[in-house]
This record gives C-alpha cells, sequence and structure tokens, in this order.
C-alpha cells in the first residue's frame, strides 16, 4: 500500500500556544484512519491545517507525495482533498438536489468563462441523483434543504463533499447528535465509502462506532500523538485510556 495522505511534523500555534505538536501521519490509498482522542486534544484543528484554513507554523503536507503545505483551501480541494463539516450549512433555499448538484459542477464554476459558455447542467444533475442515492437521502432531493432533520442534514453534507470527487474524504464528527440508530446507519455508509476504494480520515468521539468501522486509530492529546494503530490495541495502551477519564467501555 501507498500512502495518498501525509503530515510530517506538523505545528500549529496560537498565539504563545502550541496546539499541534509535530504531528505526523500517513493514511494509506483506501484505508479508513480514525483520528481520535479527548475534547481539546487538537483533531479539529489537525484537521484545519490539513485543509489550508490553518497555516501550520512548521511542517509538511503531502497529496500523493506533493507538496500541498502552501495551496489554498479552494486549491487544496481541487487536488483531491474533500471535507465534511461537523456544522452543516446547505444553502436552505436551494432544493437538496440543487446543493449538491452545485457542488458537482465545481469544474465549471471555478472558470467564470467556461460558466457562461456552459448551459446545461444534466451531468451534474445526475451526479447529484447518484450520491443522494448513495448516502441514502434521495427521496429528499427535490424538496428544499431548510428545517430538513438532522440525520438528512449530515448525509447531504457527505453528499457535496462527495460531489467535489476527492481523493481522500476528511470527515469532522459526522455522528455527532446522531441517535444510536442513525449513527450506526451513517457508519455503514462510511465503510461502504471506504470499500469502493476511497481514503477516509474520520474525526469522531463515537467511539463504539469508530472501532467498529475504523482500520486504524491516531490518537491525539494535548497536540501529540499517544497513540496509532489497531483499533483494539491502541485503546488498550494504558495511555490512550488516561486520556479519556471516565470512559470505562468502548466496546460496541
Amino acid at each position: 500500500m501507498t500512502a495518498i495522505l501525509e503530515t510530517r511534523g506538523v505545528e500549529v500555534r496560537y498565539g504563545g500556544l502550541l496546539a499541534i505538536q509535530g504531528v505526523s501521519l500517513a493514511v494509506e490509498q483506501g484505508e479508513l484512519l480514525g483520528l481520535i482522542g479527548p475534547n481539546g486534544a487538537g483533531k479539529t484543528t489537525m484537521l484545519r491545517a490539513i485543509t489550508g484554513v490553518l497555516r501550520p507554523s512548521a511542517g509538511q503536507i503531502l497529496l500523493d507525495g506533493r507538496d500541498i503545505s502552501r495551496l489554498s483551501t479552494a486549491k487544496r480541494a481541487r487536488v483531491g482533498l474533500g471535507l465534511s463539516q461537523q456544522i452543516v450549512r446547505p444553502f436552505s433555499a436551494m432544493s437538496v438536489l440543487d446543493n449538491v448538484a452545485l457542488a458537482a459542477g465545481h469544474a465549471k464554476t471555478r472558470r467564470p468563462l467556461r460558466a457562461l459558455l456552459t448551459y446545461g447542467r444534466a451531468k451534474e444533475t445526475m451526479r447529484a441523483w447518484e450520491l443522494l442515492s448513495l448516502v441514502g437521502i434521495d427521496a429528499y432531493a427535490e424538496g428544499p434543504a431548510r428545517n430538513l432533520p438532522l440525520g438528512v442534514l449530515k448525509r447531504l453534507e457527505v453528499a457535496r463533499a462527495l460531489a467535489l470527487d476527492p481523493r481522500v474524504l476528511l470527515l469532522d464528527e459526522p455522528l455527532a447528535g446522531l441517535n444510536s440508530q442513525e449513527a450506526n446507519l451513517l457508519a455503514d455508509t462510511i465503510r461502504r465509502l471506504q470499500h469502493s476504494g476511497l481514503t477516509v480520515v474520520l474525526i469522531e468521539h463515537n467511539l463504539s462506532e469508530v472501532l467498529r468501522i475504523a482500520d486504524r486509530l491516531l490518537v491525539l492529546d494535548n497536540g501529540r500523538v499517544i497513540g496509532e494503530g489497531e483499533p483494539r490495541a491502541v485503546m488498550g495502551d494504558p495511555d490512550v485510556r488516561a486520556a479519556y477519564i471516565g470512559i470505562t467501555d468502548v466496546s460496541p
């Protein structure tokens, strides 16, 4: 297997605070990596550094061997990073289908002249239908995106990220706020996406589901890596368990 996403010694500072301390990781092609840790561990900060929302003070970020550390967030998306946000903010006045079709048309919208010369959107609409069916919310396709149940909104966010045709899908707490049944179904969907060949990095506090679907874990605490490897073995590590004070049972 070959690493498609790597970080090498990444550091992120907030003023004098070192939030991420020399974090290195490698995600293999087709792997589902669970990036976990207690609140304040630096998981979302690390994800923002990977996507370019934050500029690291040190280190490198590579996609398929190419250093993308200086690319903007938009350019990183164009070369293959897709992000599903924890807080979902669709275009509420648009239909669910149009929300995804708009993302599917990213190649046109980034070039104004091409967009002006392109009138049809049948291809993007068809792709949007496919993705909504893939994540299980095609029944909502023609309705407005406003006032959707949280479980549907979470799936819509995944569909919009997939519409960018990512090589690596980064998911920031996709199961947050869902009941156990919804979380189980969405976790199954994420696992199916990975089985189709997509590389996935998953930040999630729902340890039961992470342990069920992840191939490998990387654990952060206070901005440092404190554990990495096969999920059950990692969660049996005393340092990792100590980081999760109050969690005594992480079995599915």
